[in-house]
């Protein structure tokens, strides 16, 4: 693999890429948190799972940023196929019955999961890891689009938001991507405050993050609809997206 130069811009010694470390915490808190709430909801297992999977994500990408090391980088990306897979799942199986166990689609994404980090760990080809996320996350845009447009129209603002957020995540990565050394030299040249606003790629972990914790909610939302809850969307402090929700009162 080729070693990565460290930002000469860097904040602190002990920390390779300063901002594009933090910026997970976005990935890391919310979702514990919510994961702690499914639990005390009674919430089926998938949900709480997802929540994890998204704060193993963070942790991952920290932990590389952190220290720009290739292990890390695989405790960074391998996740993101093992979250998608379980966000899938969530997704496909918002119509079934109670903490029904649909085997087939379960063995399906586990050896999808399987068969992509044996290639990656194998190939060792960021590429290759790009494809298969990026068919992972179209299937679940498919299956959003389907959702809020034939059978609850009425969640498309939180669906089409959360789509909207990833993708302006995804913008401003290949942004960065494309020209890094451009960006790296106007942050020499402005005060770091000014600077800071150009961290695309910490962008992207906050964008990303964001869209994913509400794609999550907008699955949890559809799931818990369909099993004849009353889910509401809500914000902590005026600002941050919860759902609480209340069984349906029988009469």
């Amino acid at each position: 693999m080729k070693a990565v130069e460290i930002d000469k811009t860097a904040v602190t010694w002990y920390i390779a890429e300063f901002w594009n470390t933090v910026s997970n915490l976005i990935m890391i808190i919310p979702p514990v948190f919510g994961a702690i709430q499914s639990v005390r909801d009674g919430l089926e297992k998938r949900y709480i799972a997802s929540y994890l999977a998204l704060t193993v994500v963070g942790m991952g990408s920290w932990c590389f940023h952190m220290t720009l090391k290739y292990e890390m980088q695989l405790l960074d990306e391998l996740p993101m196929i093992y979250s998608c897979c379980i966000f899938v799942y969530c997704m496909f199986e918002c119509f079934k019955t109670k903490s029904s166990v649909n085997y087939h689609l379960l063995f399906t994404l586990v050896l999808f999961s399987l068969i992509v980090t044996t290639v990656y760990l194998k190939v060792k080809e960021p590429i290759f890891h790009q494809v298969m996320y990026g068919m992972l996350v179209f299937t679940l845009v498919v299956r959003s689009i389907y959702i809020v447009t034939w059978v609850y129209p009425w969640l498309r603002g939180l669906g089409y938001t959360s789509l909207g957020i990833f993708l302006m995540g995804f913008l401003l990565w290949n942004i960065d991507n494309i020209f890094c050394d451009s960006l790296r030299n106007f942050r020499k040249k402005v005060p770091p405050i000014i600077g800071v606003t150009t961290q695309f790629h910490a962008w992207w972990h906050i964008l990303t993050g964001l869209g994913s914790y509400l794609h999550i909610l907008f699955s949890l939302y559809t799931r818990t609809l369909y099993l004849r809850y009353r889910p509401k969307v809500k914000f902590l402090f005026g600002i941050w997206p919860v759902i609480l929700f209340e069984p349906l009162r029988k009469h």
